[in-house]
């Protein structure tokens, strides 16, 4: 029996290293797909030694992969497990490995963007630059250091996590957990950007259903209203007790819209994409196909 191929240390720092560079060769088809394979290049040339099962796995993580550039580490981790077993003759095909990263990289995208955009870089960047103001050189120098130091620990420490519990799910072959696992994040990153739906896709109508004239006492007159301070108050306090700041009510089609089911547009349009990526178009297709019916759409006073 050959001796079972094991990633080292060093193995999983080059991949780690690589992983710095996710987004170098981002797209709109397959956005990480080329940052993503090129990070595990040393785990795989480690792992498959004869050149078809390298260009086999080479093309099995050219798929699609999106995710927070940081929040992919624990995902490498993961992965390189799987890859790992896969290596020395455990039965985890293709899908299996795909599932898990699809599973995996929903859930995690939600979380990079409100830790290190919204909380850790501008805490550290305003501490740099209250320093560079004051004419500190320590400043940028800080920020720097410690922005890179925060980062490279982080990737490095979860890959190692996701690269430890990977090892636990890979060995359960009877594929309970495993399915477990996947079908859990499925679940939970579906859930996460279904939510989001409404926040990422706008699509808005601008077709008038209907134009009436308010009457009298039902709207502002602020022909009527006094000057100044007091005239602006008066406004602002009849608008509390439910006049229109109109003399006419217009209900767009929109408004129907929303009323009925707020985000209904954005979320058939979601849909529809998602159908047609079924039906294997390509999404470059797909999006320039939106540009083109937004524009048209645009111009004919329809959004």
């Amino acid at each position: 029996m050959a001796d079972k191929i094991t990633l080292t240390k060093k193995d999983r720092w080059a991949v780690c290293w690589r992983s710095t560079f996710l987004q170098g060769s981002w797209n709109y088809e397959r956005m990480q797909n080329g940052g993503w394979t090129y990070a595990l290049i040393p785990a795989l040339k480690k792992l498959y030694t004869t050149k078809e099962d390298r260009v086999l796995a080479l093309k099995r993580h050219m798929e699609f992969f999106n995710t927070h550039p940081y929040l992919a580490s624990p995902v490498i981790g993961v992965t390189l497990a799987l890859e790992e077993e896969r290596a020395n003759g455990a039965p985890i095909d293709d899908v299996t490995i795909q599932g898990v990263k699809v599973g995996m990289m929903g859930p995690l995208a939600g979380v990079g963007d409100p830790v290190f955009w919204f909380t850790v870089r501008p805490i550290l960047g305003a501490l740099g630059a209250s320093l560079a103001m004051a004419g500190n050189i320590m400043g940028p120098i800080i920020f720097f250091v410690a922005w890179n130091i925060i980062r490279v620990a982080f990737m490095w420490y979860t890959q190692e996590f996701g690269y430890k519990a990977g090892s636990r799910i890979a060995d359960d072959m009877s594929g309970s957990l495993l399915q477990d696992v996947t079908k859990g994040a499925s679940i939970l990153g579906m859930f996460i950007l279904g939510s989001l739906v409404n926040r990422w896709v706008s699509v808005k109508f601008t077709p008038t259903v209907s134009d009436v004239k308010l009457a009298d006492g039902a709207f502002i007159d602020w022909d009527k209203l006094p000057s100044g301070a007091k005239g602006i108050h008066e406004a602002l306090t009849q608008q509390a007790n439910g006049l229109s700041l109109e003399n006419h009510k217009v209900t767009t089609l929109q408004a129907n819209l929303d009323s009925l089911i707020p985000g209904l547009a954005a979320l058939l349009l979601t849909l529809a994409c998602m159908w047609l990526l079924k039906k294997k178009v390509s999404p470059i297709v797909i999006i320039l196909g939106l540009f083109v019916v937004g524009i048209l759409a645009h111009l004919a006073n329809l959004m």
